[in-house]
């Protein structure tokens, strides 16, 4: 079982070594929650990302407690009330791009991800559409799409539910570098 095991990531690193990777390390990741009292806002600007053209896979990752709120106070209780970010530190996403994207033409390309949502400990398939955007050889992504609290077992306690949404709005928008294993 162990021979096989190295062998497989020796061939993992075979086949992913004449790939071109590329990567974002401050993929901004906004968040919104419209509700009847407040509206609620957050921001990190330190996603991270990774693109593989030649096989669609594209993964993000982003720490909890990197998301910056107007107020401290909302900001205190999303990490501890709602997030638990202590316990669950990252949320991620794995998936490919189904759609096949030329990166070596300019322009703006509707994609559609499918893979992975783990948020609050909870991994949930999600089909998620975007776009590629293509200028002068620099890669750029971006999407928006919703997230059920329920569906990350994501707790609202019934006396703050006039000011937390039921599901909440993700806007992600990543530029990419191509990776320089060198560095």
């Amino acid at each position: 079982m162990k021979y096989i095991s190295i062998i497989l990531l020796a061939w993992m690193s075979i086949n992913q070594a004449g790939q071109d990777l590329y990567v974002c390390k401050n993929a901004r990741i906004g968040l919104f929650s419209s509700a009847p009292i407040e509206d609620i806002k957050a921001v990190s600007q330190t996603g991270a990302s990774v693109y593989n053209p030649a096989t669609g896979e594209l993964d993000f990752s982003v720490a909890i407690r990197t998301f910056q709120f107007p107020k401290s106070l909302m900001q205190d209780h999303f990490n501890s009330d709602y997030m638990e970010s202590d316990k669950y530190p990252k949320a991620t996403f794995k998936g490919a791009i189904k759609e096949p994207v030329d990166i070596t033409k300019d322009g703006t390309f509707p994609i559609t991800v499918t893979g992975d949502l783990t948020v609050h400990g909870v991994t949930q398939k999600r089909t998620i559409p975007g776009s590629f955007s293509i200028k002068n050889g620099v890669i750029s992504m971006e999407s928006s799409f919703m997230v059920k609290c329920v569906d990350h077992h994501i707790d609202i306690p019934s006396i703050v539910f006039h000011n937390i949404a039921e599901s909440i709005k993700v806007d992600v928008s990543a530029i990419y570098a191509k990776y320089n294993s060198t560095k």
